[in-house]
């Protein structure tokens, strides 16, 4: 087991490359000059002449991919063309706000979701059932950006509960948090109602049932405890792509965390903040999915007793090959 998540490690590696070379090429092609941006449109041609040969945009983009890793390797992942600061420094510091917000979203949505799929589940083709589905289908299908709006017109501004921006204190968190959470919780739900007809349904549940236990042990302890071993991978999955998912919530809320860091950068053509940050949540991606295998391995029993098996008949062929060295 440990080889094969020693394996996963080292492919963050061309995963990373990839994605930036990718990223550099996108900016390449994507119209606007960082140099007339930083000028202004006043700008002469020899001023932009000199910009760009200090920026180094005069380079070919291959060049300046393989100048950036070498950089990237040795702890530097470039300095912002308009505020001339470190891009490290500043996503440390813009990072936390993202964290907060999706780590207070995905606890929302953990608990929202699994409890409606289960719900769900349980009461198969009842209205209930079928209102779990169609709300569901409703907040998935739903855009996030127009959701987010809708909730500061009706909380914020119709009703003033909250703050319609900021967050200068907790009632601040409550719509952002809330627009990624449903969301999330209606994914959960649908892939938790899944999972748990598909327990429910097996031999083991109905041997728990025939052994006289009551039906909410039979569903708490037996099918959930398997039914949630996918719902797991979700979970994680989820959670690393909602760190860049973020991103509107974020601008909609005037949240000052990375994907809003990222977006200002992008419009101003800001390229090394938006290669920095790419960057950082790409390989904190990587690590999550590595992370997610890891907890999906030591939840599952049929993959523990795969590397067990293996284990095992690698032990037996060194045992042979020692008999045989032996009676040589």
């Amino acid at each position: 087991m440990l080889k094969y998540f020693l394996k996963r490690l080292l492919w963050i590696i061309p995963t990373v490359l990839g994605v930036m070379l990718i990223v550099m090429l996108l900016l390449e092609f994507t119209p606007g000059d960082p140099a007339r941006q930083l000028l202004g449109n006043f700008a002469t041609e020899e001023d932009i002449a000199i910009a760009r040969e200090e920026m180094g945009l005069n380079k070919n983009v291959l060049v300046r991919y393989v100048e950036y890793i070498a950089g990237v390797f040795k702890g530097d992942i470039g300095q912002s063309y308009f505020t001339k600061g470190a891009v490290w420094s500043e996503v440390i510091t813009k990072f936390p706000y993202t964290l907060l917000l999706v780590s207070v979203s995905m606890i929302l949505a953990i608990l929202i979701g699994i409890p409606t799929g289960v719900y769900a589940a349980t009461h198969q083709y009842t209205w209930k059932d079928n209102s779990s589905i169609v709300l569901s289908l409703f907040f998935v299908s739903m855009p996030s950006f127009w959701f987010a709006l809708i909730l500061v017109r009706i909380f914020a501004l119709k009703l003033g509960w909250v703050p319609p921006l900021g967050i200068e204190n907790w009632r601040g968190w409550l719509l952002p948090t809330i627009s990624m959470a449903l969301g999330y919780s209606a994914t959960l739900a649908r892939q938790t109602r899944s999972s748990m007809l598909e327990q429910i349904r097996q031999d083991y549940v109905t041997t728990a049932r025939a052994k006289g236990q009551t039906e909410r042990k039979v569903i708490y302890k037996h099918a959930l405890k398997n039914a949630l071993i996918p719902v797991i991978v979700i979970v994680g999955s989820m959670f690393g792509a909602s760190l860049g998912g973020s991103v509107i919530a974020e601008n909609v809320f005037a949240i000052p965390g990375l994907g809003n860091y990222t977006i200002s950068a992008l419009t101003s053509r800001d390229y090394p903040v938006v290669q920095g940050s790419v960057l950082f949540f790409t390989i904190l991606f990587s690590f999550i999915l590595v992370l997610v295998d890891i907890v999906f391995a030591l939840v599952d029993p049929r993959i523990k007793s795969q590397f067990s098996a293996s284990k095992k008949k690698k032990s037996a062929v060194k045992e042979e090959k020692k008999e045989g060295v032996s009676k040589a």
